[in-house]
């Protein structure tokens, strides 16, 4: 094998499409590693621990690791898939382009926008989030690892401008039909959702068109908005958002259990709202029950979730170790609340596995070598989350991997029949490599507890 390691200067492109263009350069014939990324102080030093040696870059730079037969052929695929983004991003109507802006409060002064979404290095996001509020402008921060003092002075600064911090660490919102980040795609309905999480968003949502009832908005605010130490500061202002929108007819709430005292504020606060809430705690019930609650509050009936069991003759012997292979922090908390398992689960997309990585949702690899690994007649509990942001196709690379494995595995599939991955094909694609599949994660849960 061979390593050719590249640094181009000036050459920026977003965390995302970076991911996905590394992804594709490792598919390729004869390619053991590659990584495109900017070269900042943690990326250099994840392409170090990955065996390259990595010349003198700065954080502006391009950084480019490819391990192969022949590097020289993904190099030269790598400048067609730069140049495609580099296209798109100066892609618009003819005449001279106007200079883009070098910084978020430039940007924001030209009164172009009325949204921010900060997608930098958890270390860089704070300074490009207040920038946002004080421009009077609501911002979505994707962004993670950014201090928790941090994020509470952001968030109280934003209540001083009357202006909605979604996030830190915030990966789904959807505003007026408009995805952002992780983002399934919805009908428009009544149903308002203020989320302290991603993926239970996407779970309640994803039920709820389903049954046929759209959204308004849905609302992140980050996973640590309901801690003691933020006080749930964007929680209470989302809230308060939704209460004065007309095409909010119910709110429900979403949240791994808060503190006990940001519990009490906020309960204090829906008990003011005229629109009825819903609440989505993991310590008070599922997110399927929540989603049938909304659907009763609102006089709509509650339809049998769907369920594509496995084929005839195609069961495996279990009775052994339920392992859960999540993506979804929250559908993994909830799957240990329902089976009342903890030890053998791992959440993927923790900041722990995603260090110098895409994220789960976007590369499967950890979770192909977890399938890899699983001792027969244990169980397999997965979430498959479907939407923009995500993997185009998982069962591409996950079903034949499920397929192999020795004993029962049963996937969670979060996803809409609206969704361009095809929620039905992603599912007939599942069952067909032996797995049961379910829209719901708690049903899901359940089932694989019955065969563990």
């Amino acid at each position: 094998m061979t390593d050719l390691v590249l640094v181009r200067k000036g050459a920026y492109h977003d965390s995302v499409s970076l991911m996905r263009v590394s992804r594709a350069l490792g598919e390729l014939p004869g390619m053991e590693a590659a990584m495109v990324a900017m070269a900042t102080e943690l990326n250099v030093s994840v392409v170090r621990e990955m065996g390259f040696e990595v010349p003198a870059t700065e954080p502006g730079d391009l950084l480019v690791a490819l391990r192969g037969r022949d590097p020289g052929t993904a190099a030269g695929e790598l400048d067609r898939r730069l140049a495609e983004l580099g296209g798109r991003r100066g892609a618009g109507g003819g005449g001279r382009a106007e200079d883009p802006p070098l910084t978020t409060r430039s940007a924001a002064a030209r009164g172009h926008a009325d949204l921010v979404l900060v997608s930098v290095p958890g270390e860089h996001a704070f300074c490009e989030a207040v920038d946002a509020v004080e421009a009077g402008l609501p911002v979505m921060v994707f962004s993670d690892g950014v201090p928790l003092r941090l994020e509470r002075r952001l968030k109280e600064l934003g209540e001083e401008r009357g202006v909605l911090v979604m996030g830190p660490d915030c990966g789904t919102a959807v505003i007026a039909g408009v995805g952002l980040g992780f983002a399934n795609v919805l009908r428009p309905g009544p149903v308002g959702v203020v989320a302290a999480s991603g993926t239970g968003a996407q779970q309640v949502t994803s039920l709820l068109d389903w049954a046929g009832t759209g959204v308004s908005h849905v609302l992140g605010v980050g996973g640590r908005d309901l801690s003691a130490e933020v006080g749930g500061l964007s929680t209470l202002r989302a809230l308060r958002m939704l209460d004065d929108d007309p095409a909010t007819e119910l709110v429900v709430l979403v949240s791994k259990p808060p503190a006990p005292g940001v519990a009490a504020r906020v309960r204090e606060a829906v008990a003011a709202m005229r629109t009825p809430v819903v609440e989505a705690f993991l310590d008070e019930g599922d997110l399927t029950g929540a989603a049938e609650a909304a659907l009763r509050a609102l006089g709509r009936p509650v339809p049998g979730w769907p369920c594509w069991d496995v084929p005839a003759g195609r069961g495996r012997p279990g009775g052994g170790t339920l392992r859960g292979l999540y993506s979804g922090g929250t559908l993994k908390a909830e799957a240990e609340l329902v089976t009342g398992l903890s030890g053998t689960f791992v959440d993927y997309g923790d900041d722990a596995y995603t260090r110098g990585r895409p994220h789960p949702m976007i590369d499967p690899t950890l979770r192909l070598d977890a399938l890899s690994r699983v001792a027969p007649g244990d169980v397999v509990l997965m979430d498959v989350v479907l939407g923009h942001g995500a993997d185009p196709d998982p069962a591409a690379a996950l079903a034949p991997a499920v397929a192999r494995v020795p004993g029962p595995v049963v996937v969670a599939l979060v996803g809409t029949a609206s969704d361009p991955q095809d929620l039905r094909r992603q599912a007939a694609a599942f069952q067909e490599a032996g797995a049961a599949v379910f829209l719901s994660n708690a049903q899901a849960a359940r089932h694989a507890r019955s065969l563990s």
